[in-house]
């Protein structure tokens, strides 16, 4: 089943954001999330999880499952294609999916780029992870001078790219022959 990219055009401080009323509604959806110190009303500062979007969220489902649903809440609607056909909705391979939510599960460790914010020059090493919560994950190594932690690329193609977290003993340089 394919995940649908979504728009929710609710606004940030929204008691009940789209993501929540779509997994009310009985839908799986994922929401990339960072936590964020905010100050309340009093001055009293609180970390909060948050999307690192506001206005982006997935949803696995069929269009005919889901087109009812978006037809009865306007502030959700459907991303489309640029350049695609007529009312082309974004659709994310349900493998491509996956593999993004497993790796962005821990929200402390991940930095967020718009795709037009990596730069080949950031793109390092090719690698795989061996051992540890991204065992088996292989991909490149984010590339910047003067960060001391490594991070692994994931990507959700033309969308929202992530730099993970990877503990330095569980890399392994890949060889290409």
């Amino acid at each position: 089943m394919p995940w649908y990219v979504m728009r929710d055009l609710t606004r940030a401080n929204n008691k009940r954001p789209g993501w929540k009323r779509l997994s009310e509604a009985g839908y799986r959806t994922y929401t990339p999330m960072t936590w964020k110190v905010r100050r309340a009303c009093g001055g009293r500062t609180t970390r909060l999880l948050i999307p690192v979007i506001h206005d982006l969220l997935f949803v696995e489902s069929t269009r005919e499952e889901l087109d009812p649903f978006v037809e009865q809440e306007p502030m959700i609607q459907y991303r489309y294609v640029r350049g695609g056909s007529y009312r082309e909705a974004m659709e994310v391979s349900s493998e491509e999916m996956e593999r993004f939510m497993r790796a962005t599960s821990d929200a402390d460790k991940t930095l967020y780029y718009r795709p037009e914010e990596i730069t080949p020059q950031m793109i390092g090493k090719e690698i795989r992870v061996i051992g540890g919560p991204l065992n088996g994950m292989t991909g490149r190594l984010l590339s910047i001078k003067g960060m001391r932690k490594k991070r692994l690329i994931v990507e959700i193609s033309g969308m929202l790219t992530a730099a993970v977290e990877v503990e330095k003993d569980f890399i392994a340089i890949e060889n290409k022959n």
